[in-house]
This record gives structure tokens, C-alpha cells and sequence, in this order.
């Protein structure tokens, strides 16, 4: 402490730093072990319909199959909540919403990685979807668009669910995020708008991009908090 601050101005500036502090080395190589374990995971499954002719798995007939048997007027209501949430108005209504509840709560970093997360997994979303080109099933009662790998509803919910998660560190938060995921999951495919493996795609999507923009942006923080000199100490 210089001669200039006394221990009422420390305090000042222990209270100010309101945004917590990058996680420890082990914990941030845990997070990105684990995103690259989703991407190649995802590049698999992807490999997976190729071979197949994009046309749907065996798994993908035996749960489409269970979706029609079970489907009826409360599941449909049910299931159309998260379709219409998490669309691409309600998820950018939402993102916009917590991005600025981020900025009033003076977390800037946090603010700057669930932006970035949002915004990269719906740049690679609809191309990718369009590239692959794999047709969603004949029976859709929620989408008219053709393609259907993998499921975008599904990634943008992953994508947010995992970085609110690293974010807030709060085991509630998982929960509520790991739930909402498992919801919008099944009403993709009780909706007939996905294969089963289309949301599995959009699940492990969500995963690698949440856990690789957060990696990034800890890294980019930690970077610039390390002195480059013994000067800027």
C-alpha cells in the first residue's frame, strides 16, 4: 500500500471491484477439456448422419415414434412454451435483458462473454443448419423451414444455460439451466420439428461454444491482469 492510501481507501477499492476475479488455472482447463470434448463429440455425431445420408438414425425413429404415441393437447401446450421463450425474438429479448442486468452490476466481463456467446453460436447456427441440409420430419407442428441439424432452439438454450452457469457459480443456477435444456429438448422433438439427434447436436453445440468463449474471454482477462514488465507492476 502506497503512502498516499491509508486503510479507508483500500476499502474503496476492495468494494468497487464488484466483478469477481478470473477462476484458478485448474478449474478454467477443466472448462475448456470440456468444451473440446463437446466439439469433437458433436463432430462425430455430425460424421454419424453424413454417413447415414442425413436420413434419421435408429434412434432417431424409436423416440420420433414414442413423441407421436404419447402426443396430445396438454403436451402441446406444454411443449410450445419453450418453442415460443426460446425463439429468436424471446432469446434475444432475454439476452438483451441479462447482458444489461450484467452492465448494472458493474460485471462488464460477464456482460462481454454471455454477449459473445450468444452471437457466435447464432452466427454458426443457420449456416451450418443450411450446409448440412438435413431434413426435419414430414409430421413438424411448429417449423416450415427444411433443414433441421442441428436444432437451433437448442444450442442458443445450451449456449446460455452453461455460460450463466460459469458465470454465477451457483449450483441453482445449473440446475434451473440443466432442466431448462432437458425441457426445450423434448418439445423440439414432441413438436416433431427435430430428430432426436438434432437436439443432441444442438446440446453439444451449445456446450462447446459456451465453455470455449468463456476460456477465451478468462483468458483475455488474465492476460491483461499479468504485468508484462517489471513497470507496470
Amino acid at each position: 500500500m502506497s503512502e498516499d492510501e491509508g486503510p479507508g481507501t483500500a476499502g474503496l477499492h476492495t468494494a468497487a471491484s464488484v466483478e469477481p476475479l478470473p477462476h484458478p488455472e485448474p478449474h478454467r482447463a477443466v472448462v475448456l477439456v470440456v468444451g473440446v470434448v463437446a466439439t469433437v463429440a458433436f463432430v462425430v455425431l455430425r460424421f454419424a448422419v453424413a454417413l447415414g445420408g442425413h436420413e434419421p438414425l435408429p434412434a432417431d425413429l424409436w423416440w420420433h415414434d414414442l413423441m407421436v404415441a404419447t402426443l396430445g393437447e396438454v403436451g402441446i401446450i406444454a411443449a410450445w412454451v419453450p418453442a415460443i421463450v426460446g425463439g429468436t425474438l424471446g432469446m434475444i429479448v432475454i439476452g438483451i435483458l441479462l447482458v444489461a442486468v450484467f452492465l448494472w452490476k458493474r460485471r462488464r466481463w460477464d456482460a462481454v462473454t454471455l454477449a459473445s456467446a450468444i452471437i457466435v453460436v447464432v452466427a454458426i447456427g443457420a449456416p451450418m443448419a443450411a450446409v448440412i441440409a438435413r431434413v426435419r420430419p414430414e409430421d413438424s407442428l411448429a417449423e416450415s423451414v427444411a433443414t433441421s441439424f442441428p436444432s437451433g432452439h437448442t444450442a442458443v438454450a445450451t449456449t446460455m444455460a452453461v455460460t450463466l452457469g460459469l458465470l454465477l457459480r451457483r449450483w441453482y443456477v445449473w440446475l434451473a439451466g440443466g432442466l431448462w435444456v432437458l425441457y426445450m429438448m423434448w418439445s423440439r422433438t414432441y413438436l416433431h420439428a427435430h430428430w432426436l439427434s438434432d437436439v443432441v447436436a444442438g446440446m453439444l453445440e451449445g456446450v462447446a461454444v459456451a465453455t470455449l468463449v468463456w476460456s477465451a474471454v478468462q483468458a483475455y482477462r488474465i492476460r491483461r491482469a499479468t504485468p508484462s514488465s517489471p513497470e507496470a507492476v
